[in-house]
């Protein structure tokens, strides 16, 4: 019995990202078309200059070439690291940086490609989530239990319940009509701090005067999505809630799914 709960606890995360194949299908589609766009646009930033640039010079012309396709080889290096990471599930030389370009500056553009071919924005929401993920997972970063904080949204407690627990997530009674008391104990396991966030003011806050080397953050497509972009560069490792009764209302979560992940960045110190 304990060579299968230790099994369980083993099965690395990545096991998980079985369901989120077609999320990341979604990213990879978005950011070929994205790069795409980023060609073309570059052609035709080219060609209009050209008409006027090879006036002023002959060489004029070939310099704006080259600049342009220099740009173009980045953005498609970049994407194809991308691809590969996604596909060999390992970091691939400069994973911090790349997860950097894809926070900041490619999923504004998933997200107006998204548009444009009628996709819904919460499913790029969790395209982009997958993707980080997987690049958060390759990273294999191993941290002190101190230093990995449970990041969790309000809604997860129930309704019902007037205890506050927003400053201090210990102050739950262990009711069980949330999953609330079996996060708590999740802290108390592995002996890690675990705080419950109303929005993303206080969860800054949180992220400010906790100082985590990583974040497991349990929300919605949105708050994580600002969340993973707020936090940067704090790796900041996904995990969407369940919304049985609809949105920021006595949602639940795979209390398993949590605890691979606590396991999966302790390594083996607590396993």
């Amino acid at each position: 019995m304990e060579n299968k709960k230790k099994c369980r606890s083993e099965g690395d995360i990545k096991d998980a990202d079985k369901s989120n194949r077609s999320e990341k299908r979604t990213f990879i589609l978005l950011l070929l078309l994205t790069c795409g766009v980023l060609i073309i646009t570059a052609v035709f930033l080219w060609v209009i200059p050209y008409i006027g640039f090879s006036n002023i010079h002959p060489w004029l012309p070939l310099v704006m070439a080259i600049i342009f396709a220099a740009v173009v080889l980045y953005l498609l290096g970049g994407a194809l690291t991308l691809v590969f990471t996604v596909l060999r599930g390992r970091n691939l030389f400069f994973n911090r940086r790349i997860r950097g370009v894809v926070i900041r500056f490619l999923y504004p553009l998933l997200v107006i490609i998204g548009r444009c071919i009628g996709m819904g924005e919460d499913r790029v929401r969790r395209s982009f989530i997958a993707m980080n993920n997987q690049l958060v997972l390759a990273e294999s970063k191993k941290v002190r239990p101190e230093k990995l904080l449970i990041l969790l949204p309000h809604c997860l407690q129930n309704h019902d319940c007037v205890v506050r627990i927003t400053g201090n997530v210990e102050n739950c009674k262990r009711c069980g009509k949330c999953k609330i008391k079996g996060l708590v104990g999740l802290s108390e396991k592995y002996h890690m701090p675990i705080s419950v966030a109303t929005g993303g003011t206080l969860a800054r806050r949180i992220v400010v005067e906790k100082r985590p080397d990583i974040i497991i953050a349990v929300a919605c497509e949105r708050d994580l999505t600002s969340g993973i972009q707020d936090s940067f560069p704090i790796p900041v490792f996904g995990i969407l809630n369940m919304r049985p009764f609809g949105p920021c209302y006595d949602t639940d979560i795979d209390l398993d799914l949590v605890e691979k992940g606590i396991a999966t960045f302790l390594g083996n110190e607590n396993g």
